[in-house]
């Protein structure tokens, strides 16, 4: 019966997949960024060093997969019974609130310095910008009204 009443109240959730559908088009953000970047250096070509930095780019893939699936795993087992502001400070949550945005950021960024590509970093820090300042601002609406105060207490303490 309990389990019933989780599921009817999962559907009923008109917040359900707002948010999901917000992060799926940041995530295109960083998809078309990455596009373009390729674009442009096969029309340009602009080196960042003389050679690629793998280690540092390697180090950036590697953080930025950790990151994704840290916050992925932490987000699964996420108790939505009696929200406090300390049930959203778990995993790399306690340190950014959206840390599947930076890991992506940071993964992209690294398969850039594979590349040794200009092109690709830069429309990767635009796409950056555009995913923190545009998606997630609207997703931390929706979350503002999902969860109320405590998620909003949470963003105060949490301030990236």
């Amino acid at each position: 019966m309990e389990t019933e009443n989780k599921s009817e109240i999962k559907n009923n959730n008109p917040y359900r997949n707002k948010v999901h559908k917000i992060l799926a088009h940041s995530y295109i953000v960083y998809f078309v960024a990455l596009l373009f970047g390729i674009i442009f250096n096969m029309i340009f070509g602009i080196k960042v060093f003389a050679s690629p930095a793998i280690i540092p780019a390697i180090i950036l893939l590697l953080l930025g997969s950790i990151l994704i699936l840290w916050a992925q795993y932490t987000s699964a087992h996420l108790e939505t019974m009696n929200i406090t502001k300390k049930t959203f400070c778990h995993g790399p949550y306690r340190f950014t609130r959206t840390p599947t945005n930076f890991g992506l950021f940071f993964m992209m960024l690294g398969f850039g310095l594979i590349l040794n590509t200009l092109s690709i970093i830069i429309f990767i820090f635009i796409s950056f910008f555009v995913a923190k300042f545009v998606f997630l601002r609207e997703q931390e609406k929706i979350l503002a009204l999902k969860y109320g105060a405590p998620y909003l207490e949470y963003k105060k303490s949490v301030k990236f």
